[in-house]
């Protein structure tokens, strides 16, 4: 058994970072500034698009582009129920409903079936969520937009460096909004941006990123600036600061040496679990490049005596670390309080939700900490066997 525990996830921060963070301090341009430029003038240009616009989170860029495209009281908008609340929350915040479809439970991605069977003369927008790092069937879902005339907003939250078909996520749809909280592949602790080619979209998302306002800081405030400004919509408080931005640029740069960590790490945890009946290891369908933001891993709890709670805290005894990714949305207090969502609702979400762990996956991991996690699940696989 470890020593130390092995926490679920940490990011890598290493000199370079800091460097980079202390170069913003001194620089006396700390929010608003060149780094932020410099950061979303990079990301567009890895992603391969004409726009990317720093915000404060995913959550703001979500509910930003929903608002941008004229999401509002009346509307319905299609979204997965495995996936973190804030992707339905943002819905409800621009006064639409969400409507949730069911998953296929091999990807843990929105079944593509489902959302047709979902839409109706109110829906407006579709979130499809790529569910730990695995693409979407985005050809499909773009498909059914294009159809009935729908905004489609991709949730990358575990996407950076997910590609589609040989297309990095961020490029495919109406919009892409990408997270940057301390676990993510790319951590600016908090943080997020926005990619879009549409033009008007992403100036409208900019704008409202900073209260509405005509010019930011940068443009009012650095020698070329003019301080005039003028409030086009009654926007928000959303923008990134130039202290994150500075960790996104040295991130960003590092992100192939940070992805060949995770790659390995999950190679060596389908190599292991791959071999036990009881386990059912996270897929990669040809159409995709999986970015392993999360290792999601599937008990086939027919064949152990012990269920999905009691092997969590097996792993903590054995000093591993876990999480559940996610508790399906509709099941929440809120959801089936406003809603009426009932067990039953989501099947295939639900009888997934009840069998799956995410096990520790992070480039800070040593080969050591890897072989710990293998050992340690193989035991309690072993022990409690039927």
């Amino acid at each position: 058994m470890r020593k130390e525990f092995l926490v679920y996830g940490i990011p890598l921060i290493e000199e370079d970072d800091i460097a980079e963070v202390v170069d913003s301090l001194k620089s006396n341009w700390i929010t608003k500034g060149p780094k932020t430029n410099k950061f979303e003038a990079q990301f567009a240009e890895y992603v391969g698009v004409k726009h990317a616009i720093a915000v404060n989170s995913c959550t703001a860029g979500l509910h930003l582009s929903l608002i941008a495209a004229g999401l509002g009281v009346g509307d319905e908008v299609i979204t997965t129920p495995m996936t973190f609340a804030a992707s339905a929350n943002v819905i409800i915040h621009t006064g639409a409903t969400p409507v949730f479809a069911d998953i296929d439970p091999v990807t843990m991605n929105i079944d593509v079936n489902e959302i047709r069977k979902k839409i109706t003369p109110r829906t407006k927008a579709i979130i499809p969520v790529h569910m730990a790092g695995h693409p979407c069937e985005m050809d499909e879902i773009m498909d059914i937009a294009r159809e009935h005339n729908l905004f489609v907003l991709e949730d990358a939250a575990h996407a950076v460096y997910t590609k589609y078909k040989g297309k990095l996520i961020g490029s495919i749809a109406n919009a892409t909004a990408f997270s940057f909280y301390a676990t993510k592949n790319l951590a600016t602790g908090e943080g997020g941006m926005v990619t879009t080619n549409d033009d008007a979209l992403a100036e409208k998302i900019r704008i409202m990123s900073s209260h509405g306002m005509s010019r930011n800081a940068w443009n009012r405030y650095s020698a070329s600036g003019s301080w005039y400004y003028e409030v086009l919509y009654p926007g928000f408080k959303y923008n990134m600061t130039d202290i994150q931005a500075a960790l996104g640029i040295t991130q960003l740069a590092k992100l192939e040496r940070m992805q060949g960590v995770r790659l390995e790490i999950a190679e060596r945890f389908n190599e292991e679990f791959g071999k036990m009946p009881e386990l059912e290891i996270p897929v990669e369908k040809d159409y995709a490049r999986h970015a392993w933001h999360l290792y999601i891993l599937k008990l086939n709890l027919e064949m152990l005596s012990i269920d999905r709670t009691e092997f969590i805290e097996e792993l903590k005894k054995e000093q591993i670390g876990t999480s559940v990714h996610f508790i399906p949305v509709p099941m929440h207090p809120y959801y089936r309080d406003t809603f009426g969502f009932q067990k039953g609702d989501f099947p295939q979400a639900e009888t997934t939700f009840e069998r799956i762990i995410s096990l520790p996956l992070y480039p800070k991991m040593t080969s050591q900490d890897t072989e710990d996690v293998i050992n340690a699940v193989k035991g309690i696989v072993e022990r409690f066997r039927r």
